[in-house]
């Protein structure tokens, strides 16, 4: 298989860099077929990849279990092992996602915008790929499978550089998806994985191969998108921690806060979107705080509080200054009562991450502020912080989360991978 083709190639090629720019002079030629190919051919594309996946669950899931065994035999965190391990369910959701991202309206060729010049010139915005995009990530192998699918459905080619924890379990993954582009009379380049665990390749993508790569979206800790960010010399999709807030504001019914908090929190507590800090308003403590309180530690969650948290139970442990900055990715989280809703968007601003943020009130003035001054890429008003996630904004899926302010911003999803063009319509006109 393609994948297979490829590993052969770094195995006779002489230096990293010539097999890696080998992997972006094949995306860039699959990028030029993908840019043109038809809406029913990507789309029968991701539907065979989907039946691959599931057809060829046993082999994924074989793979991933070595990834799962090598990452205990290291010492790895349980929330590490938790983003990396595949069973059936979460196998079939991969696939199921593909087929979804597959469903969606074609992104590529939509009229953007449109006008008439008092010349007669008729100017089009027309949405078109970006191009090759270069995902790098680290524990999470469904990444493999939700950016290929995304850039498909985009008319993008895709290099995936998987992390050491999941190079298994993303090399099946990517032989199922080069079956279903073979097989839909795509190139099979469109999506290559990265077939070595030298961290060298990551530098050599970040220089954008000779031109070869357009953007750059990182999946992983902060060490791996401060990285991504510093050395870069092309543009990036990204954020850096998902520091999270649920905001009980003074008008916070009791119930569908606790009920928001703990979905925020514990659905699960290894994604970007989970909550990390809990901010009560004054106003609402005496009565909501112990409560909530009460409720994360029975859930299991660690609860580490300022002053007036910590009165409320005597499990609750001192937060120092560097939890309002950590982003826990476990069954942690730091909990303030703040002095109104100024004090609380002052504390988002300056310990956030400009991620996700809640604001848990029934009281619409507080809601509309909150939501108009709150600086973040997603802000919900009484709904989980969970919900940061392309699927759930009805994307199919999501290359990922970025939090800048260029191009791309909140859920990364097919509409997202497309950049524009104009096509002027003329009848002879010249310019005087």
């Amino acid at each position: 298989m393609p994948v297979l083709n490829l590993r052969s190639d770094f195995a006779e090629a002489e230096t990293l860099p010539e097999q890696m720019a080998a992997i972006g002079r094949r995306a860039r030629s699959a990028a030029r077929r993908m840019a043109i190919a038809s809406a029913q051919t990507k789309d029968k594309a991701l539907r065979l990849i989907a039946e691959r996946l599931r057809a060829n669950a046993d082999e994924i899931l074989s793979a991933n279990a070595r990834d799962v065994a090598a990452a205990g035999q290291a010492g790895q965190t349980a929330a590490l092992v938790d983003r990396l391990t595949l069973d059936p369910g979460r196998l079939a959701a991969m696939a199921d996602a593909v087929d979804k991202v597959g469903s969606l309206a074609d992104p590529v060729g939509r009229q953007l915008a449109a006008l008439e010049r008092p010349n007669g010139l008729l100017i089009e915005r027309i949405a078109v790929p970006l191009g090759v995009i270069g995902v790098i990530f680290e524990s999470r192998p469904n990444v493999t499978a939700d950016a290929g699918a995304l850039c498909l459905k985009a008319g993008n080619a895709a290099i995936l550089r998987a992390g050491s924890d999941s190079h298994r379990s993303a090399l099946a993954i990517a032989k199922a998806m080069s079956e279903g582009l073979v097989e839909a009379g795509l190139p099979a380049d469109a999506i290559q994985l990265v077939p070595t665990r030298d961290r060298a390749a990551v530098g050599l993508m970040l220089t954008g191969l000779d031109g070869c790569v357009d953007v750059i979206v990182p999946r992983g800790g902060r060490g791996l998108v401060e990285r991504v960010q510093a050395e870069a010399r092309i543009p990036v999709f990204a954020h850096l921690d998902g520091i999270n807030h649920v905001y009980v504001a003074a008008g916070a019914e009791l119930d569908m806060a606790r009920r928001v908090l703990l979905n925020s929190k514990m659905r699960r507590t290894s994604v970007c979107g989970a909550a990390e800090t809990l901010l009560v308003d004054r106003a609402c403590a005496a009565t909501h705080l112990a409560p909530l309180v009460h409720a994360l530690l029975d859930a299991g969650c660690a609860v580490r509080g300022d002053a007036s948290t910590r009165a409320v139970d005597p499990r609750v442990t001192p937060a120092s200054e560097a939890d309002w900055h950590t982003e826990y990715l476990d069954a942690v989280i730091a909990v303030r009562v703040v002095d109104g809703i100024d004090a609380a968007i002052e504390h988002i601003e300056t310990y956030g991450s400009h991620h996700t943020d809640a604001i848990i009130t029934a009281n619409r003035a507080e809601a509309s502020r909150f939501l108009a001054e709150v600086d973040s890429a997603i802000v919900t008003h009484n709904a989980s912080t969970q919900f940061a996630d392309g699927g759930e904004f009805g994307f199919g899926s999501e290359i990922g989360i970025a939090t800048g302010r260029m191009h791309a911003r909140g859920p990364v999803g097919v509409e997202q991978l497309t950049t524009f063009k104009y096509r002027v319509h003329g009848s002879g006109q010249i310019r005087p």
